[in-house]
């Protein structure tokens, strides 16, 4: 049965790849003229909608008209349009019919964005991203077997709400499982009456029962939750290796946070030096990179995925005529907040999260945090890259490991200087927390030079506070948010106190 499932699969994949790898090879070699040729086919479909229309699409002939002629978005001012499509209106950001909008809540703010997508996206940008991502781990591994298993994909909360008779809204997930193509359906599991589940606790335990006996050979989802489900698989069956369970299990693909803090869990429970991890960058707004060398850190920016991308520094965005960039001007290891303008009808929108090149010929990307979620309380301008970093150091060297993290500012008082404060939920605590403090200080100083520069003789900045977390505390947390579930991430750094305050009231 396998031999005849997997050889015209294989012979599928490898013709695929083949054509594929001359396309990616063609936007690697030529990533401006690829893109300049982008923009301007988003922009002439779009030139008789009203977005279009308003902001003088006729007039946009280069990337310079574009930046001219349209001024930066975000949600805010994309969702009286957004609005009024839910409602059935249509050609009012884009040309095509719209009826999906996928579900974004904004963890600190709780506030719900409805993001577009049109079936071009799906097909050409998200459901494209997935079949590279498989299709470059194929190219390394021609004679991997994952067309003989399940594929268990582990996604958010999947219940899709309808809004009218013309349009419903799910987490993107649902989207996707929603419209998956046979033969993606015919390998996933479980099956779709589970996976769709609204109730995260009523849906872990079913996804359990319902794939332990099932040849699992692909995990995908973010790592937090991933973990969350891996556990209770070895609670329910008994065992301390996932290997038992699904002993062809091959590979874990994984996105949305920086795997690092978390590989050595993985590598605890998924007892196989054979296994392979591999990583891609999507969002509701659109699929962006997908990983293409192996054990890299990095990931390749896709360039023929219907986006068109711009690049703003931090600062640059917080001034009131922001200089942004294109690809064509991008430099290597600036923190870059990440615009975008998509065949869903964004235009130059600013998602929130924030890039750095690893190279630029070709474009390789790390994702190195969120433009709101930093910590600048006295200029020391950390980024989730930083922390993430300096608490996977710190572990290392005090044989510890930990499930996640919360950062917050304490600010200065009269007679007291400030400081960082942070909330850490142990898998393996330290046996001395303070030398885990110093080595935290420690790398913190050495990733980031204004942290040193304003913990010298601790004039700005004290030494780090940490508060163990007992155990299911950011869990418990994400329930009275209601946020249980694959797509929801603790925000790890934040410039006030609000969140860290309700996650401390619950440490008890």
């Amino acid at each position: 049965m396998h031999k005849r499932i997997e050889k015209p699969f294989n012979s599928v994949f490898s013709w695929f790849i083949k054509k594929r790898l001359h396309e990616i090879e063609y936007f690697k070699k030529h990533p401006i003229k690829v893109q300049e040729e982008l923009l301007l086919d988003l922009v002439k479909r779009a030139k008789n909608t009203v977005f279009g229309k308003e902001n003088n699409f006729e007039n946009v002939y280069n990337y310079e008209s574009f930046k001219k002629n349209i001024p930066l978005q975000d949600y805010t001012s994309l969702k009286p349009y957004i609005d009024r499509t839910i409602k059935g209106e249509q050609n009012l950001l884009w040309q095509d019919n719209i009826k999906w909008f996928a579900k974004s809540s904004g963890t600190s703010t709780g506030k719900s964005k409805f993001i577009p997508v049109t079936k071009e996206a799906v097909d050409q940008c998200h459901y494209k991203g997935g079949k590279d991502l498989l299709g470059m781990y194929y190219k390394f591994h021609p004679e991997t077997r994952l067309f003989n298993g399940k594929h268990l994909i582990l996604g958010g909360s999947s219940q899709i709400n309808y809004f009218n008779s013309k349009s419903y809204f799910g987490d993107l997930s649902a989207i996707i499982v929603k419209n998956l193509p046979w033969w993606c359906e015919w390998r996933r599991t479980p099956k779709k009456e589970i996976t769709l589940m609204e109730n995260w606790e009523e849906k872990l335990p079913k996804m359990v029962e319902a794939t332990i006996k099932e040849d699992v050979m692909i995990l995908a989802g973010v790592p937090s939750w991933v973990l969350v489900f891996l556990k209770e698989v070895l609670k329910q069956t008994g065992k301390t290796n996932i290997m038992e369970v699904w002993p062809n299990l091959e590979l874990y693909m994984h996105g949305g946070v920086n795997f690092k803090p978390y590989q050595a869990q993985f590598e605890a429970i998924i007892k196989n030096k054979k296994m392979n991890y591999v990583q891609s960058y999507n969002a509701s707004e659109g699929f962006f990179s997908v990983q293409d060398r192996v054990k890299a850190d990095d990931m390749l920016l896709m360039l023929d995925y219907g986006i068109f991308y711009e690049f703003a520094t931090l600062d640059e965005l917080k001034k009131e005529k922001p200089n942004v960039i294109s690809l064509k001007d991008v430099k290597k290891n600036v923190n870059y907040a990440i615009i975008v303008s998509t065949t869903v009808g964004l235009w130059r929108y600013v998602i929130g999260d924030t890039v750095k090149f690893t190279s630029i010929n070709p474009h390789r990307i790390i994702v190195s945090g969120r433009t709101t979620h930093f910590l600048n309380a006295f200029g020391e301008e950390l980024i989730i890259d930083n922390t993430d970093k300096a608490i996977t150091e710190a572990c290392q060297k005090t044989n510890a490991s930990f499930q996640e993290y919360t950062v917050a500012p304490i600010y200065m008082s009269k007679n007291k200087t400030g400081g960082h404060e942070w909330v850490i939920e142990f898998n393996k605590a330290p046996k001395n927390i303070e030398l885990f403090a110093k080595e935290l200080d420690t790398a913190l100083k050495n990733l980031n030079s204004d942290y040193e520069a304003k913990r010298t003789g601790n004039l700005s900045i004290q030494a780090p506070k940490i508060h163990i977390a007992k155990n299911g505390l950011f869990y418990d947390w994400l329930k009275t948010k209601n946020k249980l579930g694959g797509q929801h991430k603790i925000p790890k750094l934040a410039n006030d106190r609000k969140i860290i305050e309700e996650i401390l009231s619950l440490n008890y």
